[in-house]
């Protein structure tokens, strides 16, 4: 199985390279509760010393699905679908997905999803603490007073 490697790293920042988005099912994660191997997932949040969010990313093979429903104890996540379809459950909700579909779940929120189309599902999850965001859009962001950075190339 694949495994990440860090590309670029400082006192500000982590950068790595997933690779392709057909390479992600060749990363594997072993599921520390369930002592199960999932197969087409890596989680980033750790290798890039992010201390306010988990990132995952992952592949489902066709015909498949998530085995049981979840929830969480702080965080809620954002499931971008990147690729592909199937259908996503929360509590008794079951409802469509498909490329460009955004979904937002509390920690509450019982959660599933499965692909039941004939080709991969591909997504990413974004973990944040409930409530963490103080503001919106581009009001946390200040301009940075620097030297052009592009033209010491």
């Amino acid at each position: 199985m694949k495994e990440l490697k860090i590309n670029s790293e400082g006192i500000n920042h982590s950068a790595i390279n997933l690779g392709s988005l057909d390479e992600l099912k060749d990363y594997s994660y072993m599921h520390p509760k369930r002592k199960q191997e999932v197969k087409g997932k890596v989680f980033i949040g750790e290798i890039l010393k992010s201390s306010s969010a988990e990132i995952s990313f992952t592949v489902f093979p066709p015909h498949t699905e998530m085995p049981f429903f979840h929830q969480h104890k702080n965080n809620e996540e954002i499931y971008v679908v990147i690729k592909g379809s199937g259908q996503f459950q929360i509590d008794d909700s079951l409802f469509d997905i498909s490329e460009g579909s955004v979904i937002r779940v509390s920690p509450e929120g019982k959660r599933t999803y499965r692909n039941n189309s004939d080709s991969p599902l591909t997504f990413l999850c974004i973990q944040n603490k409930m409530g963490s965001l103080d503001q919106f859009n581009v009001e946390d962001g200040c301009l940075a007073e620097c030297e052009n950075l592009w033209e010491k190339e």
